[in-house]
């Protein structure tokens, strides 16, 4: 991967400046740099990274494995893009093992999961079956660590 995007993908708030010195360019280069990649769509966006057990929210997040039946000229293509246009859907995934897809979504609470699997999700023609998990505690999120006590990596040796 291009230093530039290990920079980004680890800080997006370094300063064009700052960026500037640690590769040993222009500033100038690094904004043409910036632009090209967005430009190309390489860089999707920028997002912020938040501990959401800091803000009071009760927002429910739930991972779903989804079989389909793929179609012909399209395969999972289409199916992965309607689940994907769901403003519920954050992410989805084409995935081996036991289900194709992997859709991870958010909702205002357990009833707003059901509901969204039971009447949008499973209605879509080639949905064969549906598996919900809850998530209920995040310890690292795009490889920062969500929790504040340092993770003893040892194991536990019971006298």
């Amino acid at each position: 991967m291009d230093e530039l995007l290990k920079i980004l993908k680890s800080n997006a708030l370094e300063t064009n400046e700052d960026i500037a010195k640690m590769m040993g360019i222009s500033e100038a280069e690094v904004i043409a740099r910036k632009k090209e990649y967005e430009d190309s769509g390489i860089i999707l966006g920028y997002q912020a990274i938040l501990n959401e057990d800091k803000l009071d929210t009760d927002l429910v997040q739930a991972i779903i494995g989804v079989k389909i039946t793929p179609v012909k000229d399209g395969g999972f293509d289409n199916i992965a893009r309607c689940i994907s246009n769901f403003d519920e859907v954050e992410n989805c995934y084409l995935v081996s093992g036991n289900f194709d897809l992997i859709a991870v979504l958010r909702a205002s609470n357990l009833k707003g999961v059901a509901r969204f699997v039971s009447e949008k999700l499973s209605m879509l023609d080639g949905v064969i079956s549906v598996e919900t998990h809850f998530m209920l505690k995040v310890y690292k999120d795009k490889g920062i660590l969500a929790t504040e006590e340092a993770l003893d990596e040892r194991l536990k040796v019971s006298p």
